[in-house]
């Protein structure tokens, strides 16, 4: 377990790393610098899943199954929010179905916490879970949508057999106005941070606030982003909003 800054979550839970480039989202994802940071320390966990390529890190594809992960959660005994693979997709096309459903099992198990997990690819994670995979009360499923040309994600998401669906529009580097958050009960949006961050309007926000008015979403305002985040802050219409969803089960 690693402990996070990330302010929606407690901690995070890596059973796998490693990914693929996607979408416009993922052009500065952290994740692919933190990972070539964790190569040059010598982690063998993040060896050959980046690679530099107009003097930044990218992802090569590779993944890394870290089964002696799996049984980490086993050992928090105080109850905590855990951000699943903040280093990776667990429904990625070569992250084979039986590691998902050991993944499974840990958090079936460990009950006591709640998992959060992110993909960019919730029509894998529709077709997977549709089959033999129990809805567990303490996990949150949910997809990553930067603009409009992705908003079909959100329609796979209402596919998704779960307890929670959340989305994460972050970083927001477009309208998604065009876009519903009906039957989906939590919206993050955040700005792009880091020295190439993506400006955000706050006209995009507004557009998001107001789907979650309109359909009880959770409203979670993380950032402004910009190269530095902290001085940006994260209020938002003179608030700081940090709604959670609830569970109806």
């Amino acid at each position: 377990m690693a402990e996070t800054s990330i302010e929606w979550t407690d901690a995070t839970w890596n059973p796998v790393a490693g990914c693929s480039i996607m979408s416009a989202g993922c052009t500065n994802c952290y994740a692919m610098r933190m990972s070539a940071r964790l190569e040059s320390m010598g982690l063998e966990k993040y060896r050959g899943l980046t690679r530099k390529s107009g003097g930044r890190a990218k992802w090569t594809g590779s993944i890394y199954l870290d089964e002696k992960a799996l049984s980490v959660p086993d050992t928090w005994a105080k109850p905590r929010n855990v951000f699943v693979n903040s280093m990776s997709d667990l429904f990625h096309p070569d992250v084979p179905t039986d590691f998902i459903r050991k993944v499974w099992d840990t958090m079936a198990r460990t009950s006591r916490h709640t998992y959060q997990i992110l993909t960019k690819r919730p029509d894998r994670m529709a077709e997977i879970l549709r089959h033999d995979f129990a809805v567990l009360p303490n996990v949150w499923l949910g997809t990553s949508v930067e603009d409009s040309r992705v908003l079909h994600r959100l329609d796979d998401l209402r596919e998704v057999p779960a307890a929670i669906r959340f989305v994460s529009f972050e970083p927001l580097i477009g309208s998604v106005a065009k876009g519903s958050l009906r039957n989906i009960d939590w919206a993050i949006v955040g700005g792009e941070s880091g020295p190439n961050a993506r400006p955000i309007e706050t006209a995009w926000i507004d557009e998001i606030f107001d789907m979650c008015s309109d359909t009880g979403a959770a409203f979670f305002f993380k950032q402004w982003g910009g190269r530095n985040k902290k001085a940006s802050g994260r209020t938002y219409r003179q608030a700081t909003w940090d709604q959670m969803p609830t569970l109806s089960m």
